[in-house]
């Protein structure tokens, strides 16, 4: 890909910081190009894009908030201050901006640490993430927050619905998850269910930043989410998850855990107050099972997690690229198929590894910032010491990331159901069907303090044997080959960073379905065009992720099922700071996030065809004096578009400054 970033004047303010009414504030690179799209899809294959100057009229009457506070720690990489000494240079640099934020970012780490057990799960107040904004709305009542995702497809029966807990999370850090025991339902009219519904519900008031959560049953995770951020006047959201695939687990006495760790004093205020329902609906009358049991849900589910009680949560934890955890498990000798299921999230000094930058040049420089190991993840999944596939992940931005009044109401994509990830094991079962206790374990390639990070594996048993066999035929792992091009002179420049990788594996399994051969394959590519500029107070992100892999299990004479997943993630990031030479500074970010994926399904319950396309758009431009927000304005735009052979679902919403807008939505197929 092609791509530029433009040099063109500072934005201007008028005399004295402020905006008069009808004065227009234009940011961008005085009309040049700049890498990457506002308002559109990000371009690839050689494509060049475009980014246009953002203008922003103050109307009479309009949103501008004046004296409002807002407490920033620190913005691009501590402002990619330089920390050369007097005997590398002929003279001392004058104290800049840059050096004023990171010692802000330092004097706020130190002050704002509850404990170091708290610290590794709290979002740290760094780079692309500002200290907590007073609330900029008006309201006097409660927000409802949502992410935009497709309905629920249910049956048009009754659901029989449980609360399993109902829990206020105050003071959490350091604390063991909250345990409650579960019973699957017995008064149920019927026990054969077609959809089971994971119902989160909370509340919240005051100050608080977001926190991480995650919600097990058995040690198996259910849900990894994040909070939203409240206001003054209160919010309320609510998270709906299709849990079916885990019925075999909801059907059998388990423990349910959450944990969710969140601080409270004089400072962070907010408490949240949340519960959990389950919906259990039964099968209509004429409902149709899949055939063999590749199209249903596993017969069993292992967890590899944390044992309970475990302190602050099940998941296990990588600080570095050294660090690796695994669990022991042990299978049934009976079982036919199997998927290890991978929940992952980013905290802390990877929280925006997409942004990070390369170490040849923070040496070159003589940074000291934490956040380097350049722009590339990826997480590897391993049986007994074997590499068996791999996570490129979804680059999910939390609700107080970059800025966080870009997810007032609209969440960032995958925000409040963070995705897992499927790794077909099926051809490796030959080498773990011998009743013996193995191992799955887990690294994170250039990781940084901390990675989240814990499994579900899927089990198919035979009920027609009691063992059964099979034998690895073939695996290929073409390790990640990472290409880096940098150009810098001093702290700008540009960085162009690319990676692909591929693992394939056949295998096969001898039951009362056949002898059936099972050939796995993820393909992947990356590419991240980073630029930096202005001396630290511009960059730029245009991210590209391709993850693709396919499932195909066959006997010698038919195929029985096949699964292809296609999977694109557009990134695009402009960030710039100007000092605008009167006591002001002006805070730009326009933001372009992308979850795109294509779906072929063969066997089983049928053949099936699915669409994903969700688009986010963000733009926001903050003028800032001091510590307080003189003048403000942000939006918000999302299109989500998902179509299958049985269903259609869009949803065209928009916001600004807090405000929803525009919000349409349709059960229609749009070409």
């Amino acid at each position: 890909m092609a791509v530029r970033a433009g040099g063109g004047k500072d934005v201007g303010v008028a005399e004295g910081g402020g905006l008069d009414d009808g004065e227009e504030l234009v940011v961008g690179e005085g009309g040049e190009e700049a890498a990457g799209a506002v308002g559109g899809e990000l371009g690839g294959g050689g494509e060049e894009v475009g980014l246009l100057a953002v203008a922003v009229v103050v109307v009479p009457g309009g949103l501008w908030k004046e004296g409002l506070e807002f407490v920033r720690m620190g913005k691009r990489y501590e402002k990619l201050q330089r920390e050369r000494s007097a005997t590398e240079q002929h003279h001392t640099p004058p104290m800049t901006s840059v050096l004023r934020l990171l010692l802000l970012l330092s004097l706020s780490l130190l002050h704002h640490s509850p404990s170091t057990t708290a610290n590794n799960y709290i979002h740290k107040k760094t780079h692309f993430r500002p200290e907590l904004i007073s609330d900029l709305s008006t309201k006097t009542h409660p927000t409802t927050f949502f992410e935009v995702t497709k309905p629920i497809q249910l049956p048009k029966t009754k659901p029989c619905s449980y609360l399993l807990l109902q829990h206020d999370f105050g003071f959490t850090y350091g604390s063991p998850p909250v345990l409650a025991n579960y019973t699957p339902p017995s008064n149920c009219p019927s026990q054969n269910f077609a959809k089971i519904v994971l119902q989160w519900e909370a509340t919240c008031k005051g100050t608080q930043f977001d926190r991480i959560f995650g919600v097990w049953l058995g040690g198996v995770e259910l849900l990894r989410s994040c909070t939203a951020e409240p206001t003054a006047s209160g919010i309320v959201w609510t998270v709906k998850k299709d849990i079916t695939r885990y019925y075999s687990l909801l059907m059998n006495n388990q423990t349910l855990a959450v944990f969710l760790g969140n601080l409270v004093n004089n400072m962070y205020t907010g408490v949240y107050h949340a519960k959990i329902t389950v919906h259990f609906y039964p099968a209509e009358v004429n409902s149709g099972n899949s055939v063999s049991g590749y199209g249903s849900s596993a017969d069993l589910i292992l967890p590899i997690s944390q044992n309970i009680p475990s302190n602050d949560g099940l998941w296990f934890r990588i600080g570095n690229s050294a660090d690796t955890t695994s669990k022991k498990f042990m299978i049934p000798q009976n079982a036919y198929r199997a998927v290890v299921e991978v929940y992952v999230s980013f905290h802390e000094n990877d929280e925006f590894w997409y942004t990070n930058l390369p170490n040849n040049f923070i040496t070159a420089n003589n940074l000291s910032t934490p956040r380097g190991n350049g722009a590339f993840r990826e997480v590897v999944v391993a049986l007994d010491g074997m590499e068996i596939g791999a996570v490129w992940p979804f680059t999910v931005i939390y609700t107080g990331g970059i800025n966080p009044l870009l997810w007032r109401p609209i969440t960032g994509i995958g925000s409040f159901d963070l995705p897992s990830y499927d790794v077909e094991v099926t051809p490796f079962l030959g080498t773990i069907l011998d009743g013996k206790t193995h191992e799955f374990a887990f690294r994170v390639t250039n990781a940084l303090n901390v990675w989240l990070i814990d499994a579900n594996l899927h089990v198919w048993l035979d009920k027609k044997s009691v063992k059964t066999e099979g034998q690895l035929l073939k695996h290929s792992v073409l390790p990640a080959v990472v290409t880096l091009v940098s150009n810098f002179t001093g702290i700008n420049g540009n960085f162009l960073t690319t990676v692909n990788k591929s693992v394939s594996s056949v295998g096969w399994v001898k039951s009362s379905h056949g002898k059936i051969a099972t050939n796995a394959t993820q393909r992947f590519d990356f590419s991240n065009f980073m630029v930096l500029g202005k001396d630290g107070d511009l960059q730029i992100v245009n991210q590209i992720i391709n993850f693709n892999d396919s499932v195909d299990a066959r006997s010698s004479s038919s195929s029985l099922f096949s699964t292809k997943s296609s999977k694109r993630f557009p990134l695009y990031l402009y960030s710039e700071d100007v000092d605008n030479g009167n006591g002001t500074l002006s805070e730009v970010t326009n933001l372009t996030l992308g979850y795109n994926e294509l779906g072929v399904k063969d066997g089983g319950s049928g053949f099936s065809v699915s669409s994903l396309k969700n688009l986010q758009n963000g733009h926001s431009v903050m003028l800032r004096k001091g510590n307080s927000i003189v003048a403000g304005r942000w939006s918000t735009q999302q299109a989500y578009q998902y179509g299958d052979s049985k269903f259609c679902y869009f949803r065209n919403v928009s916001s600004s400054n807090s405000a929803i807008l525009h919000d349409e939505e349709g059960k229609t197929c749009r070409k």
